[in-house]
């Protein structure tokens, strides 16, 4: 994995011009100066402003074409109209990279400022950060660039934070969480140096293990899943807060499966390729660095490989919460075996059942060494993943310390995680806080966000294998329906061509024009036959009553089809019937940055009321294809329900893979494709219908590989 040789300038800058340098209390200029002082690392710093001889007893230099050497980095605190000529100027002196801080926005109705911008920076193979930027903090370096005031000293700690916002940036620096960082950025609107390129630099850094990030927009897909894919071999867990909708899909106002994936396909996608833990707030995102991060030379301990965790109460109300939004959340709760159980009976009061999770107030009496016990006997049940003291650790009014205490006897005791999870976070003691998080105890706070954070530590311990390359392609296929598809839109009939060509088992089917030829390839096909409207501007044959099913002799043919050429047109597609069994719906859609992304979900008439899917990235293997089908609520049906007979899970698995194979050979030719129903029975499944809607014509094909 390369970082470019700018961006490690930046991030490591040892000469700095700060450009806007000033005395003015409060402005940016005067900020940035102070921070950049602040650099353990004192790099040369150069201040530049025509309007000052000096700044502070520092010479203060009229321009950057004074500044005597070459900057590895250029600080921009200046208004948006100067930012097109400094930053010229930075290149024109040599400067390997620069940090924009303001908005840049067009001034008086003017366009495409940003993109002049951009444009200076990558002809001169500058860095760029920003704009509209917080800057950085490189604390494995020991380099501050900042134009906003930061704490005096940030935490040193395992976590590598990359973000489009500004007001996170800061927040998480100065959270007192039990979590510092190796490297953190704001990286702003991001016009040359994306996310991905400080996530591959920031996994380099031996100080790095735990990546955080969080971000609205992926502008850099190959460098993202470069940089995920590290993670992933390295066992650095990555943890994402994403926000805003993928764009896949919103032109595919004709197909399902860009609908569905457009909430946010592409995020989904690509966490559960690379097995990145994706959080859907700050607060969850706070309590997952933390445990991720606390522990053993600031790398967090990684769930055992249990069935679940474990958690010790001081109130049978709020076990019986926490028991119900697990529950609610999918985190499981560990079954522990008898010799457990024995252990917790002799140690908690008659009248308490032993169990998990446990309530272990009666008397009161003997707090610390009672839930050390408990804790201890929990911990060291091979079925227990990771344990957490479940109480709202607020202030001992009375100084007593014995939940501190005993937490820490147990995490010095055991090699498994160990966290306290604390349900109201104003109530948290900070002393008894951070003692424990100094000592390497997780402090989680909130229940939610908490148990959210305990079933991300889980899911680590199971993340998936690295994906793969495809195999090759076949060059003389991959071309044939390129071409094919180029030229518009196909009938159906060859559409079930091109998945049975991909190995998607499709009903035998025929396009027509006339009653006769329809009656022809209903004796040819064999009755029962289906009848559907082939006119390419219906993409949705049943909204307009353009199905006719079970059609068994000659004269419901004739009538079938004279009802949809007088309602529909006269192309109308004749097709085998499709023995009964439950339906899928597969599907294909392409997503700007990450290219095809497959779908999968309910078929048939609930593809769209159930809205349930997955999305994932191609390739696909038949094990990960039932994998994905095992998460989804359809299981249960394909399974079997009310003496239905259990689908053949195999052959769903084969044609989902099928998909995968023509969505590596033609997703750039394809903007959707779905097919809905895949009819799933006992003995097979069979593809019903099919829709493809091909990329404009306009487009390039992307030559065939040698």
């Amino acid at each position: 994995m390369t970082v470019s040789a700018a961006l490690t300038a930046m991030l490591e800058a040892r000469t700095v011009a700060l450009v806007g340098a000033s005395v003015r209390p409060g402005s940016l200029g005067a900020r940035m100066v102070d921070q950049v002082a602040r650099s353990p690392s004192r790099p040369r710093t150069y201040l530049v402003n025509p309007r000052y001889p000096d700044i502070g007893g520092v010479p203060c230099l009229p321009s950057l074409a004074e500044v005597p050497e070459p900057a590895d980095l250029v600080l921009l605190a200046v208004p948006d109209t100067a930012l097109e000529d400094q930053l010229a100027l930075a290149a024109r002196t040599r400067a390997r990279s620069a940090v924009i801080f303001g908005n840049a926005f067009d001034a008086n109705g003017a366009t495409g400022l940003r993109d002049r911008l951009a444009g200076i920076a990558t002809d001169a193979g500058m860095a760029l950060c920003g704009a509209g930027c917080m800057g950085f903090v490189n604390v494995a370096r020991g380099l501050r660039a900042v134009g906003y005031v930061e704490p005096d000293r940030v935490p040193a700690g395992p976590v590598a934070l990359i973000t489009h916002s500004g007001s996170v940036f800061s927040a998480l620096l100065r959270a007192r969480r039990g979590f510092g960082f190796s490297l953190a950025v704001s990286s702003g609107q991001e016009l040359v140096t994306t996310a991905a390129a400080y996530a591959r630099y920031a996994l380099q850094l031996e100080e790095t293990r735990v990546l955080a990030l969080v971000l609205e927009a992926i502008r850099d897909a190959g460098d993202l899943r470069a940089a995920l894919a590290t993670a992933l071999k390295t066992d650095v867990p990555v943890v994402l807060l994403s926000v805003g909708l993928s764009h896949a899909g919103k032109n595919l106002v004709s197909a399902h499966s860009g609908a569905l994936a457009a909430a946010d396909g592409a995020w989904e996608a690509l966490a559960g390729a690379y097995g990145v833990h994706r959080v859907r707030d700050l607060a969850e995102l706070s309590d997952t660095l933390e445990l991720f991060a606390v522990g053993q030379d600031g790398a967090g301990r990684r769930a055992a490989h249990g069935t679940g965790i474990a958690t010790v109460h001081d109130s049978g109300l709020e076990r019986a919460h926490v028991a119900d939004l697990a529950a609610e959340l999918g985190v499981p709760f560990a079954p522990v075996g008898r010799a457990t159980t024995d252990r917790l009976a002799r140690a908690i009061d008659p009248g308490l059942e032993p169990g998990n999770p446990l309530d272990v107030w009666g008397t009161g009496r003997d707090t610390e060494p009672l839930f050390a016990e408990c804790l201890a006997a929990l911990a060291a049940d091979p079925q227990v993943a990771a344990v957490a003291l479940a109480v709202d650790l607020v202030p001992e009014l009375d100084g007593d310390e014995a939940y501190p205490n005993a937490v820490l006897t147990v995490a010095n005791g055991t090699v498994k995680p160990v966290a306290v999870l604390a349900g109201v976070p104003a109530s948290i003691d900070p002393v008894a806080a951070a003692r424990l998080r100094a000592a390497g105890v997780p402090v989680l706070e909130g229940t939610r966000s908490g148990l959210l954070a305990l079933r991300h530590l889980l899911d680590h311990a199971d993340r998936p294998a690295p994906p793969f390359d495809p195999e090759p392609l076949d060059p003389e296929r991959r071309q044939r329906w390129a071409r094919l598809l180029a030229r518009g839109t196909p009938d159906s009939a060859t559409l079930f061509d091109l998945l049975r060509d991909y190995g998607i088992p499709a009903v035998r089917a025929r396009s027509v024009v006339t009653r006769a030829e329809a009656l022809d390839a209903a004796a040819d096909i064999g009755y029962p036959v289906v009848l559907k409207t082939d006119e390419p501007h219906i993409a949705h044959k049943s909204d307009v009553g353009g199905v006719c099913l079970g059609l068994d002799d000659l004269q419901a043919v004739v009538d079938a089809y004279d009802d949809l050429a007088d309602r529909l047109g006269p192309r109308v597609l004749v097709c085998e019937t499709a023995p009964a069994g439950a339906e899928v719906a597969l599907g294909l859609t392409r997503d700007p940055a990450l290219g095809p992304l497959l779908v999968i979900g309910a078929g048939g008439l609930f593809i769209e009321i159930l809205a349930e899917r997955a999305v994932v990235l191609p390739p696909v293997t038949p094990s990960q294809a039932r994998a994905v089908l095992a998460r989804l609520r359809l299981a249960r049906i394909l399974a079997g329900v009310r003496g239905q007979p259990a689908a053949d899970l195999d052959a769903i698995a084969n044609a989902i893979t099928g998909l995968s194979a023509l969505a590596c050979d033609l997703g750039d030719v394809l903007d959707a494709l779905d097919i809905n129903p895949l009819i799933c029975g006992p003995n097979g499944a069979v593809a019903a219908d099919v829709l493809v809607v091909p990329v404009p014509s306009s487009l390039p094909l992307r030559s065939s590989p040698t």
